[in-house]
């Protein structure tokens, strides 16, 4: 797998993985992706885990010890879930150390529930936080209303953030804004700066299956504007990051906030398998791929130098295209948000039964 993964980590994309499981952890195939495939990092949300405690038997000693201990489900949820994450940080460590603080990061979300409570978002990335215990931890936030001002809050009160379920451009804009918001009061707070890393998960795949639903089959647009989408994204990204605002957080070692390609499965069998990676290839970008796609590159991706920055004015058309053709762009991407808060809300509550049925057959 080693030389296409190396040839896409020497363009500037960090290699992630979009998986955990205690399976993975235990027979060492995380590490040995980290050893010998080039992956620097490691994303976790709760579809994730509800499918990890579903298949295997690995957690069954845990979910005895809490059953005995007469953890509550969602106490036992919560052990269960961080103990995979502090044990794939440590897993990851070296890369981190390696890079400096840059890779090596480990993702874990708050309670998808609390995506529209701003309080309860802050007190439950904090939480975590002390759980995992693991300077390499990445809490991940929903880019919601509701989550901005929670983004800001947990980056000054120094700790590391991963922004997750973006889909529109203003909405990244504004993530980049409570970015370097929480910055400037980590600063004034005492914090070092260059401790706090973040990361602003902007979703690919998604973008296409929804404007594809609604440009019906066989359009040409088909199949266009998920790419055209995150190549604006890091347009954006570079405008905000040339800022006088943001030099001063840089001359105070402050690294930037990476944009982040998630959702790079690709959905259409029509498609490409590999096209969300090898179209989105610019330095200083991440890409959390499932292992499938992962290995569909290191199969047979090619790696350009760079695919975005010289097609600003493709993408820009593109979506002109796609709103003449009667697509508001604006209603998709509210409609995925909240259809991406709904999912991870449904995934969460069937972690949740999972791991009460487990307790119940333990005690």
């Amino acid at each position: 797998m080693s030389d296409k993964l190396a040839e896409l980590t020497t363009a500037g994309v960090a290699v992630w993985l979009d998986d955990l499981s205690r399976e993975r952890l235990a027979s060492g195939s995380l590490d040995r992706l980290r050893r010998e495939d080039h992956v620097s990092g490691v994303t976790s949300n709760p579809t994730i885990f509800a499918k990890a405690l579903a298949e295997g038997s690995d957690y069954a000693e845990q979910v005895k010890d809490l059953a005995t201990r007469g953890l509550s489900v969602e106490e036992a949820t919560r052990m269960l879930t961080t103990y995979d994450v502090r044990w794939a940080c440590d897993v990851m460590r070296p890369a981190f150390d390696t890079s400096h603080g840059l890779d090596g990061r480990v993702s874990i979300e708050v309670d998808p529930r609390l995506a529209d409570r701003t309080a309860e978002t802050i007190a439950e990335a904090k939480g975590l936080w002390w759980l995992v215990d693991r300077e390499n931890l990445f809490i991940k936030i929903p880019a919601t209303l509701a989550g901005l001002p929670a983004i800001t809050a947990t980056l000054a009160a120094g700790i590391s953030v991963n922004v997750t379920l973006i889909f529109s451009l203003d909405r990244y804009k504004g993530v980049m804004d409570a970015f370097l918001a929480g910055l400037e009061q980590a600063r004034a707070n005492g914090h070092d700066v260059s401790k706090i890393a973040s990361v602003a998960s902007f979703f690919v795949s998604r973008v296409d299956t929804e404007i594809d639903k609604r440009l019906g089959d066989g359009h040409p647009l088909a199949g266009k504007a998920a790419v055209a989408n995150a190549r604006l994204a890091y347009e954006a990204y570079e405008h905000v990051f040339a800022s006088a605002r943001w030099q001063a957080l840089a001359d105070a070692g402050a690294r930037p906030q990476r944009p982040l390609w998630a959702s790079t499965g690709v959905k259409n069998p029509a498609y490409s398998d590999v096209m969300y990676v090898a179209d989105l290839v610019a330095p200083g970008t991440v890409n959390t791929m499932p292992q499938a796609t992962m290995e569909a590159f290191a199969d047979h991706g090619v790696t350009l130098p760079d695919t975005i920055t010289g097609h600003y004015a493709d993408a820009k058309q593109v979506m002109a295209d796609i709103a003449a053709a009667g697509v508001d762009y604006d209603d998709v991407v509210d409609h995925l948000e909240r259809d991406g808060v709904v999912k991870f809300e449904t995934s969460w509550n069937e972690l949740l039964a999972s791991v009460e049925a487990q307790l119940k057959a333990a005690r």
